[in-house]
């Protein structure tokens, strides 16, 4: 079996820079212990500004902001996306794009009588 090899580089606010390297039998609990000492030392992903110049990606935005938790349908994006971009969109279009997020694995779809119910899919790290 191969060597596993794992190089994450950060830099903090400050402008202090981390190389960190992992060989050798890397674990899914041992890339968590990395993560949780960058969580201590209050290393954060650089956030990139959001580009939003394509549809999608304003609907991702909306979806990733006003419902990152609980259910919500395409009547609840269209609100939201209307009153954050002040520009109309069609039902149609939005229900195009979260059906396209589902089929990515990005939210979970639900038929709930006349309509469909979405939920974003978060990754969950195991508890202790």
């Amino acid at each position: 079996m191969a060597k596993k090899r794992i190089r994450i580089d950060m830099e903090d606010a400050d402008g202090a820079r981390y190389d960190i390297k992992l060989e050798g039998n890397v674990t899914r609990e041992k890339v968590l212990k990395i993560f949780e000492m960058m969580d201590l030392m209050n290393i954060e992903e650089e956030q990139d500004p959001t580009n939003m110049d394509s549809v999608g990606t304003k609907i991702w935005y909306v979806v990733d902001k006003f419902f990152p938790i609980g259910k919500f349908t395409t009547t609840n994006i269209l609100e939201k996306y209307e009153d954050e971009f002040n520009e109309p969109i069609k039902l149609s279009i939005i229900s195009t794009y979260l059906a396209r997020f589902s089929s990515k694995g990005r939210v979970d779809r639900v038929r709930t009588g006349r309509e469909w119910t979405y939920q974003t899919i978060k990754l969950s790290q195991k508890q202790r």
